[in-house]
């Protein structure tokens, strides 16, 4: 099943979709209060959304291409929806981090080359928690962008590109524990020119907005996950590139990155919404593309139902900001 949420002329609806078969779900107030209901009654979210039942059928491709589709799943406070994610998890994902970090003074591997080696070697443990990936902080609910509307990078920034991943979106119940939504395609928008300067930049490249959908995919993940990446420039493709994920093509778990996220009690907060971004290893920026504004971000794979698409845009610079002393 699918799930994704549209504006309407009365407010917002929440879409189930089947096959081609998509239809709104009768009195549902967003993605969010179906997965907090599930996550309580201890039933499965398939299972609520059929308790509601099915209305009038959707459109969703006329939806998209008027502008009506929302994120897939937001909650009523921005502040408590933590967008974060985790990087060289993916099968040859560390090549492009090797090179934009290599130290040219010595032969000896990188930080981040070794970080992989890590997690290929204890990633994916037969029981128990593995090796601890590289983490990464990227905002709230503010952050979290609709498919379709522009990924605005700041007027600061170096650069603006896109970062095709898996994002799993889970709810906190009230006795502190995860659930898991669905899982999403994610453009996980980055500055990757700040972040080679120094890998210890890392955390301002990623303090970006990021953009999920338009549709969460609910119940069990494929193994093995196969797409495209591309940019369209005034309609035609610059750049386009397979994207490859699932666990068959990553070294480590998901259970294991899961963990690693949710062993921090602030992130087992009750009602906190958490979109969880899992690394790629598909880039333009490693085949020397620089987006321009204008230029839209498209990440589609047929399990995951309409591609997320994403025009760049790039804000004003405010130049310096100051603080007020109280």
């Amino acid at each position: 099943m699918l799930l994704s949420q549209i504006k309407t002329e009365t407010g917002i609806a929440v879409v189930a979709r089947e096959g081609s078969e998509a239809a709104i779900v009768q009195g549902a107030v967003s993605t969010y209060a179906l997965a907090l209901e599930a996550a309580e009654a201890g039933r499965s979210l398939a299972a609520v959304v059929a308790g509601y039942g099915l209305g009038p059928a959707v459109d969703l491709l006329r939806a998209a291409a008027e502008g009506r589709m929302l994120s897939p799943i937001t909650h009523p406070d921005p502040a408590h929806l933590h967008l974060t994610g985790t990087g060289l998890t993916h099968l040859g994902s560390a090549s492009t981090r090797n090179a934009m970090h290599a130290k040219l003074a010595t032969a000896d591997e990188t930080d981040s080359m070794k970080m992989f080696r890590m997690g290929v070697e204890g990633g994916k443990p037969a029981s128990g928690a593995g090796v601890q990936p590289e983490w990464f902080y990227k905002g709230n609910g503010v952050h979290l962008v609709a498919p379709g509307a522009p990924l605005t990078s700041p007027g600061f920034a170096l650069d603006g590109g896109e970062e095709p991943e898996l994002a799993g979106i889970y709810v906190i119940a009230a006795d502190g524990t995860p659930c898991r939504v669905g899982w999403a395609l994610a453009n996980e928008f980055s500055d990757h020119v700040t972040e080679r300067i120094n890998y210890l930049y890392l955390a301002h490249s990623k303090l970006r907005q990021a953009s999920i959908g338009p549709e969460i995919l609910v119940g069990e993940l494929p193994h093995d996950v196969r797409g495209t990446s591309r940019i369209r420039r005034a309609g035609a493709v610059i750049w386009e590139k397979p994207f490859l994920s699932g666990e068959a093509n990553m070294s480590h778990s998901f259970a294991n990155l899961e963990h690693h996220h949710f062993k921090y009690d602030v992130f087992r907060q009750p009602g906190d919404l958490h979109v969880h971004m899992f690394g790629t290893a598909t880039l333009s920026f490693a085949d020397g593309i620089k987006a321009e504004p204008g230029d839209v971000f498209e990440i589609e794979v047929a399990d995951f139902g309409l591609p997320l698409t994403n025009p760049l845009a790039v804000a004003p610079d405010t130049g310096m900001t100051t603080v007020h002393a109280l």
